[in-house]
């Protein structure tokens, strides 16, 4: 096989290397890492492709060269080597050039759609502000908390300072630092503010340090007035490290506002100089959990009446979505993926109503069911009780309200269909009755499934939340 340059056929699959790599570092890492690396040829099982500056290659080579040759494989077939070249001698920027252009950035007025600084920042996502979060009992302290320091006014004493919110990947901490970066460049334009990842952090700084130009990062960190920094667990290096501490110090000294974002509290930053901890632990620490049932379910409608206002067509029901949200428990990203599976299921069959059977097809792989593990009562009387808003206290109490008998008849129907339970043992779990009292709930329900469609479609759902518990 003869070298080839960048045909049409070529450039194709060169393209789709290129949205791979996008799609698995996401936007901004692409971006800093890949935005400028440029196919060269390919034959013979190899391919060469070249960056601009030694360090680009260095780094890529380092950090991203199995990732980087599983891409190109996956277009080009039989490809063994992968070589990366530099183009072309990279020179370092005069000291003073760089020093002014920092000056200009800091010195640039708030222009519409741009908060200030955002040169050395990541980019900012318009549809993450605070009118689009969505919140609940996990998350409202969280909140609350950028909230405030949204709202501070420009030279108002700070006392939220740092703000630290932590929580596990996808509950809602980037969207947060978003919405604080929009609503102070809307409501308070003239404000320096700075949105930036901890991995774009460490590029500028390793740039700058390669092009001995650490006077201008210095001055330009500095000179902002609300720095937001995300990911920060992956600020590693002992420099690196030292940098924005002296970096942080500075401006909580000057009395500018920080949050951070983090996948851990700061205690368990374990390669975080102890210093360093202390400082972050002495702002104000905040957690995000996982969301409730009940924020699921709002996130979901959200989603949907988003969906809907693409598609009039879609017909999702209310039992979906209840079903969705028990099945998926966890955050915003995997809920939108589940309700994007639904919706393209539904798209599929026709425009046909999706019912729950057909939804749990479709989620069958996400909603990770526990393998054969058997089905316990306690799973049903906590998944009826939450469905039904019925505490357990009272499904099990002698108590014979309507909005209690009948949840309590369903747990006990359920008990008996997915347990190999008997009924004396299901009565004794169900606070003591008699298994006389639990085959008058079974037949019952049956009954009542057999000429009300609605029912026998919530039971079914039921049915397979308790089974993925």
């Amino acid at each position: 096989m003869s070298d080839f340059t960048l045909d049409a056929g070529t450039e194709e699959k060169w393209q789709r290397v290129l949205e791979r790599l996008r799609a698995e570092l996401g936007a901004d890492l692409f971006s800093s890492w890949f935005g400028r690396i440029k196919f060269e040829n390919a034959g013979d099982g190899h391919i060469s492709l070249s960056v601009p500056t030694r360090f680009l290659k260095s780094w890529i080579e380092t950090h991203y060269r199995e990732l980087l040759l599983r891409a190109c494989r996956s277009e080009f077939d039989g490809l063994e080597r992968l070589a990366l070249h530099v183009r072309t001698a990279a020179r370092p920027k005069p000291r003073q050039t760089a020093r002014a252009s920092a000056a200009r950035d800091a010195a640039r007025p708030g222009v519409p759609g741009k908060p200030r600084a955002s040169g050395k920042g990541s980019p900012l996502d318009p549809a993450l502000t605070f009118e689009s979060f969505i919140t609940g009992e996990s998350n409202m302290l969280a909140h609350a908390a950028a909230r405030r320091v949204a709202a501070m006014p420009s030279g108002a004493p700070v006392d939220v300072n740092p703000l630290f919110i932590h929580s596990a990947a996808g509950l809602g901490k980037t969207h947060l630092l978003n919405a604080v970066a929009w609503h102070i460049r809307e409501n308070a334009p003239s404000r320096n503010i700075l949105y930036i990842s901890a991995e774009r952090f460490m590029y500028h700084f390793l740039a700058s340090l390669k092009a001995r130009d650490m006077l201008a990062f210095k001055d330009h960190f500095q000179s902002i007035d609300v720095l937001l920094i995300d990911d920060f667990q992956f600020l590693q290096g002992k420099t690196m490290q030292q940098e924005f501490c002296h970096t942080f110090n500075s401006l909580v000294d000057a009395k500018r506002q920080v949050v951070i974002a983090a996948d851990v509290p700061p205690r368990q930053l374990d390669k975080i100089d102890e210093r360093m901890r202390s400082r972050l632990v002495g702002g104000l620490v905040v957690d995000i959990d996982k969301p409730d049932h009940e924020l699921r379910r709002a996130i979901l409608r959200r989603k949907l009446h988003q969906a809907r206002a693409k598609d009039p067509s879609l017909m999702i029901g209310e039992e979906v979505i209840d079903y969705i949200a028990g099945a998926i428990t966890g955050g915003g990203r995997e809920l939108e993926g589940a309700l994007n599976r639904v919706i393209a299921t539904q798209q599929l069959v026709g425009g046909a109503m999706i019912s729950v059977d057909m939804a749990a097809r479709a989620l069958r792989d996400l909603a990770q069911p526990q393998g054969n593990q058997p089905v316990r009562i306690e799973d049903i009387l906590r998944v009826v009780g939450r469905h039904y808003n019925v505490p357990k206290s009272d499904l099990l109490s002698p108590r014979r309200a309507r909005s209690i008998v009948v949840p309590r008849q369903i747990g006990m129907y359920l008990a008996k269909k997915l347990t190999p339970r008997s009924l004396p043992e299901i009565g004794r779990r169900f606070g003591g009755r008699d298994h006389s009292t639990v085959l008058h709930a079974v037949r019952k329900i049956e009954r009542e499934m057999s000429s009300d469609e609605a029912l026998k479609r919530e039971i079914a759902m039921l049915a397979r939340i308790i089974e993925q518990h």
